[in-house]
């Protein structure tokens, strides 16, 4: 298995990747499809993040648009107006902590980078802002590029691949050279499990998550309580914590370098319980 890089800089503080890490999830949203992650307060923002810093988050990934299957995009005035007091206080309270600002929209991600985000993590591939490129050169941060088919309103409307596998592996490569192109340093690559896929695509392309492994590029995975683990095993997304420690697991044994998930404490234990494998 090829090495993927073991730093990234987040706005000048250096992320160290040569063990697995997690990302913690603070959704300020009304209507996430996980309860559980959404914050409609500062105050409760700050809570779940000091708890996730204390379980061994290193990221926090904050988002004010909800992307679950069929959900409309908000504005940006109203998606900037939900982050950036939370960004903010984030920021203010806990200085050591990578922040990662959730957008579609580079505007957003500007706002964001100005009160403390150190990344930024696009589930549009730049497709929903044809300014997004553009402006993760500018700011000069970490852009997470995630594959995805269609949009969140629509992607899980019969998506179909012949190989999911070479396709999302194309898909990425093509868009790290625009990226590379632009003068981007840092890129994560994220596969996109739940963005336009069916529950056998996902299996697929976690199965073979090797296989996306390009030197110099770490791997990010977000399978967290999503509808590939709740589905087969008919529950609900409160039910599947153990299905995600599982596939957590897995991704780590085929070389995901950041862990995106709702709970801090379960991904952190798996990760020790890797090492131990190791």
């Amino acid at each position: 298995m090829l090495n993927p890089q073991l730093t990234i800089n987040c706005a000048g503080q250096l992320l160290s990747l040569e063990s697995p890490v997690v990302m913690g999830i603070i959704n300020v949203t009304p209507d996430s499809f996980y309860q559980g992650s959404r914050t409609l307060s500062v105050d409760s923002a700050l809570a779940q993040a000091e708890k996730m810093l204390r379980e061994g988050a290193r990221i926090i990934d904050v988002g004010g648009m909800s992307t679950r299957p069929g959900a409309d995009l908000v504005t940006e005035e109203q998606e900037t107006s939900r982050v950036i007091p939370v960004i903010e206080a984030i920021n203010k309270r806990f200085p050591e902590v990578h922040i990662s600002i959730d957008t579609v929209h580079g505007s957003v991600a500007r706002r964001s980078a100005a009160v403390g985000a150190g990344m930024i993590n696009d589930i549009s591939a730049g497709r929903m802002d044809p300014e997004m490129y553009a402006t993760v050169a500018e700011l000069d941060l970490p852009y997470v590029l995630m594959h995805m088919k269609g949009t969140p309103k629509d992607m899980q409307q019969n998506p179909a691949y012949e190989n999911v596998s070479l396709e999302v592996l194309d898909f990425l490569i093509a868009e790290v050279g625009k990226l590379r192109e632009l003068g981007v340093k840092d890129i994560v690559l994220d596969p996109g499990f739940g963005f336009g896929k069916k529950v056998e695509d996902n299996y697929e392309l976690l199965k073979n998550l090797d296989v996306l492994n390009i030197p110099g590029l770490p791997l990010m995975v977000g399978v967290s309580r999503k509808s590939m683990i709740y589905k087969p095993l008919n529950i609900n997304p409160e039910e599947a914590l153990a299905g995600t420690s599982a596939l957590h697991l897995f991704a780590l044994m085929r070389g995901a370098k950041i862990l995106r998930c709702h709970d801090v404490k379960e991904a952190m234990q798996t990760i020790k319980l890797w090492k131990m494998l190791q």
